[in-house]
């Protein structure tokens, strides 16, 4: 466990998945520092929404900082002194990146080389930063493998992801500071981005409207429900990788359910507990999209003892009693 009142700070804390962790190691007593650029890459308010509801009421306070900017992130680790860093901001979206690829280089490598470089300097116990299982790229090759191949990714998004993973790598090596890049697989929930297809999906049901599916459906997705993706962070967090000579303490895990499910079966799912047929409209595959992504979590079970394993229709079940309430009371464009 990370010690009570060890000073943590998590990057990208008004994020989905940053929100939760951010409010997990604050009731595990830790001393949290939380930050985020509160971009509009979807609507600023639900980033707002999750900073009101997860973080304020345990006293954090969510700090507006450009992670591309140097000096603010050397201010940061100078005020904040971390013992540990998670950093999950980060650019999203496989698609997004194909027409913006300028967003990515900034928030997802010239930030992450700052967050590197203040690492070197101010030698916090451990480094846990945010991968992704589109470092894959199209592989075949299931289930995936930490040791698999993954210099062929098929987005610009997923070759930001595996540039973090060796710059990380490199960094861990040449200054000695134990550094973890956990490989997240489609992750769902209440509070999650609209963007995802789940939610956006979801949403269009309740409202009547039809639900793009691309592929006719037959892409395959291991859906991660977001408390099993906390626990492997925080867990994660508290065991670093050993410091030896000539090995450099850097390690990657995949944090994925382990049960890849059809596009169409997660729609029928969704229809069940949304209680709402879908209109679909079918379209072609997606430039960036891949076939599969499926996780073998042996490696992450090993080292940390827990591998996620949330039912889908269970997890689809807390998300749709969230966003009921939710698009109660806001509208999300």
């Amino acid at each position: 466990m990370i010690p009570a009142g060890a000073p943590v700070l998590v990057t990208g804390a008004a994020g989905f998945i940053g929100s939760f962790v951010a409010s997990r190691l604050a009731r595990m007593g830790a001393a949290v520092a939380a930050c985020d650029n509160f971009n509009d890459y979807y609507p600023v308010h639900l980033k707002h929404g999750r900073v009101q509801a997860l973080l304020a009421p345990h006293g954090i306070r969510c700090e507006a900082v450009e992670l591309a900017d140097a000096l603010q992130v050397d201010r940061l680790f100078d005020r904040v002194r971390p013992a540990y860093v998670v950093h999950l901001a980060a650019q999203a979206g496989v698609r997004y990146s194909i027409e913006h690829p300028a967003a990515y280089v900034q928030s997802n490598l010239v930030a992450f080389a700052n967050i590197l470089e203040a690492c070197r300097r101010f030698r916090p116990r451990h480094l846990v930063y945010a991968s992704s299982s589109s470092v894959y790229g199209a592989s075949e090759n299931a289930p995936f493998r930490e040791s698999d191949r993954t210099d062929e990714p098929v987005s610009f998004y997923g070759a930001t992801k595996k540039a973090n993973e060796v710059l990380a790598h490199s960094y861990s090596h040449l200054f000695g500071f134990p550094a973890t890049g956990l490989r997240f697989f489609t992750v769902y929930g209440p509070w999650g981005r609209p963007d995802m297809a789940y939610f956006s999906f979801a949403q269009k049901m309740l409202e009547g409207e039809a639900i793009p599916v691309f592929a006719q459906g037959a892409l395959e997705r291991d859906f991660t429900y977001i408390d099993d993706i906390v626990e492997a962070v925080v867990r994660v967090a508290a065991k670093p990788a050993v410091v030896a000579a000539n090995v450099a303490p850097h390690t990657v895990f995949n944090v994925g359910n382990h049960q890849p499910v059809r596009v169409l079966d997660f729609i029928a799912a969704l229809e069940e507990v949304v209680g709402v047929k879908a209109r679909i409209a079918f379209l072609p595959m997606q430039p960036g999209d891949v076939p599969l992504t499926y996780a073998d979590t042996s490696k992450l079970q090993e080292w940390v003892g827990f591998a996620p394993a949330t039912s889908l229709r269970e997890g689809l079940g807390r998300f749709r009693e969230w966003l009921v309430t939710w698009m109660v009371h806001n509208k999300i464009d």
